[in-house]
């Protein structure tokens, strides 16, 4: 195991009415002028951004606010979102919604702040250092953004899908309130399934040796999706299978199962292509990137897929052959996905084989490599969406 630094200073309000006490977490904070940011009209239809209004009103907090965020947030949105907070003078954001609101708030917290273009901190040309406080009411178990400092925008003009990170954007707090997530459709609760399994995947996979403690979260998180989201796809009001969900969403991305291991992240960048090009929902894309990422890389330590084959999907190891069980392992992981309604190929996302060339250009490494399990060059990213697009059970 590495040496490391683990922060992780958020506080979470977790279960039922939880939401009932944004207006003292705001107080608590600091905040004294809100922004609401929310997405589509179901926080509204709900009743949920009324009961925030009410929460803020009774701690004595003002609010704006700013509705709209769609699937794979926008930079339209943030600069919309900066010009509001700079004229309100707004103090705290609580972003109302999942992993694409809370994203938003995060770049527009960023901006508020920054005498330049918000857009640099995704492009690398700056680095995050200080923003306004924020704080959010998850909607959708997923992204796991309301536990960390990271955040993904969507370049409108080219479609590029860039992230940033930085512990000044860490929410201050958090709302968990599963009841919230209860009326997602199973279609958006098996894509948030597996973007919870893909930040897991993408720290286990590692070099990094000695690292028990963390494989064993890791795959506890991995095992309680596999057990847990059949039972929401055929309750969507088994609160307790939401509960485990939702945590679950939190666990995986604010890196408490990857401390001290190598990571490596190509899964999430392959994807924010083709989400970026489609606008398909992230989970969805994951589906169908991550067995084809798995099975292109698998060689480079058999004995890892082996092992979480056997862990988390209960294949029986064959000793002679553990090529078999690694295979065995990503079969199984693609089988759990069509068995929650996901897609497993290009076809079914909807995406094209002769797009190919233009993902890989968009991924942008150039002539470099990338990766952190396995360095990648564009002609392994191609193979990996071929793959992808080939892929049957």
């Amino acid at each position: 195991m590495q040496d490391f630094t683990f922060y992780s200073p958020t506080k979470f309000a977790f279960g039922r009415d939880a939401e009932t006490r944004c207006g003292e977490l705001v107080k608590e904070f600091g905040g004294s002028r809100v922004l609401i940011h929310y997405g589509g009209g179901s926080a509204v239809r709900s009743g949920l951004i009324d009961r925030v209004k009410k929460s803020l009103d009774d701690a004595g907090v003002s609010y704006v606010e700013l509705g709209g965020v769609h699937p794979n947030p926008l930079d339209e949105m943030v600069y919309t979102g900066i010009d509001l907070c700079r004229a309100e003078n707004v103090d705290f954001i609580v972003a109302v919604g999942g992993g694409s609101t809370i994203d938003s708030a995060k770049a527009i917290a960023l901006g508020t702040l920054y005498d330049g273009d918000f857009w640099d901190f995704y492009s690398g040309a700056a680095a995050p250092s200080k923003a306004l406080p924020v704080g959010t009411v998850l909607t959708i178990a997923a992204a796991g953004s309301e536990g960390s400092g990271d955040s993904v925008i969507t370049k409108k003009s080219t479609m590029e899908k860039r992230g940033t990170g930085g512990e000044c954007i860490r929410p201050k707090f958090s709302v968990l309130n599963p009841a919230l997530t209860q009326t997602l459709p199973a279609y958006q609760t098996a894509c948030g399934v597996t973007d919870i399994m893909a930040h897991v995947f993408e720290r286990y996979f590692t070099n990094t040796k000695n690292v028990e403690t963390t494989d064993r979260l890791c795959e506890a998180v991995l095992t309680a999706m596999k057990n847990e989201a059949p039972k929401v796809i055929a309750d969507p009001n088994d609160y307790e299978a939401r509960a485990n969900i939702m945590w679950a969403g939190m666990v995986a991305h604010n890196n408490i199962v990857g401390v001290g291991r190598d990571q490596d992240w190509n899964s999430h960048g392959i994807e924010h292509e083709l989400s970026g090009l489609y606008d398909c929902a992230h989970g969805a894309g994951l589906a169908v990137i991550m067995p084809a990422w798995m099975t292109y890389v698998m060689k480079h330590d058999v004995m890892r897929f082996a092992q979480v084959a056997v862990r988390v999907w209960g294949c029986d190891m064959d000793y002679a052959n553990p090529e078999a069980t690694a295979l065995a392992g990503i079969k199984a992981f693609r089988t759990f996905l069509r068995g929650i309604g996901m897609p497993i190929n290009f076809e079914e996302l909807g995406a094209k084989v002769e797009d190919i060339p233009a993902l890989v250009e968009k991924f942008g490494i150039g002539d470099g490599k990338t990766g952190g399990f396995v360095n990648l060059d564009r002609n392994d990213i191609a193979a990996i969406y071929k793959l992808a697009a080939e892929a049957t059970l």
